[in-house]
């Protein structure tokens, strides 16, 4: 690890992620060794660009007002020289995403009381967002609108999160947009494609096309072309993965498909409603299975982890994308 990087009242570790958006450094508080912080920093090239800025004022908005153990909290915004930026909690761990790809790397999936507990805790965490009030007692009217395997941090400790709420929905953004096509595309749903508004119920057709793909190994919605991935979001045409997967029960494909029906008003209504039914399926000894797949998928990162750890306090939650 180099020098830290001075940054405000923090000092900058390591870069931990980079994206189109923004960069995650592993950071911690000046004079305050042993509690480390993951800052976001808004790129330099979109620091005066008007839609970028609100996007990620607004994605730290909504984080400070979202309290529940599966969404990493924000806890500082601000500017510092040309740029802004955000401190969260660090979750010391992987993204879904990486998961998935050394999963395919060994040739396995993640067996399937394990995929739905590692689902039914982010089910409950975007239903918290779903459901929480601001401030002031309003409803906040949160939709993620970019749940993807990406967006999903798996801690070594076995905690499971959400981030990246950054082309959220809410109440107090909803009157600035309209109906812009964003998000990762093989996990929209189809409402969005269309142009259609949406509600929580496009989070829940999210959640099932994750599902879906830890249960298979496979990419729910995919294609050669970008359009041709947005024609198959659209027409919502899935199969069960026990097709795919003989070790899912029908009892489980039901709760798959309720969550992927194409359209809402017959899609499970609430992210607590799958969560509930994917409770009978998930792996009792949830953290602790998650942690040891883990450890034994990312022996190498892992022991880079403990080695970066400082000697107070324990890995505690974003390595994400940005």
């Amino acid at each position: 690890m180099r020098d830290p990087i001075p940054f405000g009242r923090y000092l900058l570790l390591e870069r931990l992620a980079i994206g189109g958006m923004a960069e995650v450094w592993l950071a911690e508080v000046r004079g305050e060794p042993g509690r480390r912080y993951a800052v976001k920093r808004l790129l330099p090239t979109l620091a005066d660009d008007p839609a970028f800025v609100t996007m990620f004022l607004d994605e730290a908005r909504i984080g400070a007002q979202l309290d529940h153990p599966g969404i990493v909290p924000v806890h500082d915004l601000g500017r510092e020289g040309a740029g802004y930026f955000m401190a969260m909690d660090y979750l010391a761990g992987q993204d879904l995403r990486a998961l998935l790809a050394r999963l395919r790397h060994d040739g396995s999936r993640l067996p399937v009381a394990l995929s739905a507990f590692v689902l039914a805790e982010a089910a409950r965490a975007l239903d918290h967002a779903h459901r929480a009030l601001g401030h002031d007692g309003a409803p906040l009217h949160v939709v993620h609108r970019d749940l993807s395997p990406a967006n999903v941090l798996l801690g070594y400790d076995g905690r499971v999160a959400v981030i990246d709420f950054g082309i959220a929905q809410a109440a107090f953004r909803a009157h600035r947009e309209g109906a812009v096509l964003r998000g990762k595309f093989g996990y929209l749903s189809p409402e969005q494609v269309r142009g259609l508004p949406v509600d929580r119920r496009a989070d829940v057709f999210s959640l099932g096309a994750v599902l879906h793909e830890l249960l298979t190994g496979h990419r729910l919605f995919h294609g050669p072309s970008d359009l041709a991935v947005l024609e198959r979001v659209r027409a919502a045409q899935v199969r069960p993965p026990s097709e795919r997967n003989p070790a899912v029960p029908p009892a489980l494909d039901a709760v798959v498909l309720s969550a992927l029906a194409r359209d809402p008003a017959e899609r499970l209504p609430w992210a607590s409603a799958l969560a509930e039914a994917l409770a009978p399926f998930a792996d009792p000894r949830g953290r602790a299975s998650l942690a040891q797949e883990l450890a034994t998928r990312f022996p190498a990162e892992l022991a880079e982890e403990r080695a970066r750890a400082p000697r107070r306090g324990a890995p505690a939650p974003p390595r994400g994308d940005a």
